[in-house]
């Protein structure tokens, strides 16, 4: 994997910040595109933009060919048995959304249990607890280990006959813990619950086969995957997908309207109403070949490397506390003593590098570290091991500067 030759690909990478070459380690809340994807998007809009599946004229052809061309290609992706089964989406937030109204809402009654975790972002609780109190359902937490983790026997525990739904993240955006999601499917199914996976932060690192994993949902936002910003994926079970009502009513998702009744198109367009995100798609579509042409076997030993490489560099600064297990996904959480995360991020960008600070959108996980916001420092396949030397050089000069000040 030369990664040279791929940075080269990221035409933002390419500039100063400043007074700095840039270093972007944020690539948890969005990553970087490849001039592949944005050449996609100008060729787009430059030769063939027209909507879809309406019109007979040569453009509309082309776009539609592109545009459901780009959900096959999801759906070799993730393994899906169907294209009926990938339903794009503005991204995970709204594929959660969906999942929680159109299916949550018409399954669940009072005294019926939604099993999360306190990792949880909030675009996977939010959409629960108000879930939960509008048909009366109690929402239960598992239980995390002292690194992060959740065991196995803890959800055993946890789950009951009374339990429908379990929704959890594939890998937190704060801890990098990767949850063990087949063992988890394996065990709600045989409560008869269904589950839905966030892959926010999975689907652009880690080769994902949803039937291996037999999760009823996954959803994943393109943005956070060398692709467009505004599209993502709501993945689900064809019968489950079936038995459920649109959340959006309009064009494009209609078979047939009358003055006082409609009826819905088959999958998946029942769900995509109104001109969908064409754009998006076929910019999805370009990002999903850039990483196949990469290779996921390749991103995941790398990115593994750099985490490792990062943990054992920034272990070697006095006061800084590390949060998340030893075996992680690509990022690193931390706190620097008597420094605000604000501040540590301050400095880091005078020295031209990017990274996260706040709460995360996981106000009930910072809850549970005890701490109200961290920094965090997250890789992706265009960053190296400089990149973490001059993360690790900034935090050296934030203690320095701040030691002085105090």
């Amino acid at each position: 994997m030369d990664i040279q030759a791929i940075r080269d690909q990221f035409p933002i990478l390419q500039q100063e910040m400043n007074g700095h070459p840039l270093v972007y380690l944020d690539s948890s809340a969005t990553s970087q595109k490849p001039v592949q994807v944005i050449e996609k998007l100008d060729e787009y809009y430059r030769n063939y933009n027209s909507n879809v599946h309406r019109g007979v004229h040569t453009l509309g052809t082309h776009a539609t060919d592109e545009y459901e061309g780009a959900r096959e290609k999801v759906r070799r992706f993730i393994n899906a048995r169907s294209m009926e089964e990938v339903i794009f989406t503005r991204g995970t937030t709204t594929a959660i959304n969906t999942i929680a109204y159109s299916y949550g809402r018409e399954q669940l009654s009072e005294g019926d249990e939604i099993v999360i975790t306190p990792m949880e972002h909030h675009s996977n609780l939010i959409p629960w607890q108000q879930t939960a109190k509008a048909t009366g359902a109690t929402l239960k937490y598992l239980p995390l280990q002292e690194d992060g983790t959740i065991s196995l026997q803890d959800v055993e525990a946890t789950l009951t006959e009374r339990t429908k739904i379990v929704a959890i993240v594939h890998v937190s955006n704060v801890l990098g813990t990767v949850n063990p999601i087949k063992d988890i499917t394996e065990i709600a199914h045989r409560y008869g619950a269904v589950t839905v996976v966030d892959g926010a932060q999975s689907a652009p690192h880690i080769k994902i086969d949803v039937q291996d994993l037999d999760c009823d949902f996954y959803a994943f936002s393109g943005h956070k995957m060398c692709g467009p910003t505004g599209i993502g994926v709501m993945y689900g079970k064809r019968d489950l997908l079936k038995n459920m009502e649109p959340v959006e009513f309009g064009g494009e998702m209609i078979d047939f309207v009358n003055l006082y009744d409609a009826t819905w198109k088959d999958l998946p367009w029942k769900f995509e109403g109104g001109t969908p995100i064409i754009a998006g798609a076929i910019g999805l579509g370009a990002a999903i070949d850039f990483l196949n042409e990469i290779g996921f076997d390749e991103i995941e030993s790398h990115e593994h490397k750099l985490a490792a490489y990062a943990q054992q560099r920034m272990q070697t600064i006095d006061g800084l506390t590390i949060y998340g297990p030893d075996d992680r996904a690509a990022l690193v959480t931390f706190n620097m003593s008597d420094v605000h995360p604000h501040d540590v991020a301050t400095v880091l960008d005078a020295e031209g590098v990017a990274v996260r600070a706040g709460h995360h959108c996981a106000q009930p996980l910072m809850k549970w570290l005890e701490v109200s916001a961290t920094a965090r420092a997250s890789f992706y396949l265009y960053n190296n091991e400089n990149d973490i030397d001059r993360l690790v050089d900034g935090l050296q000069k934030t203690k320095e500067y701040f030691g002085d000040v105090f």
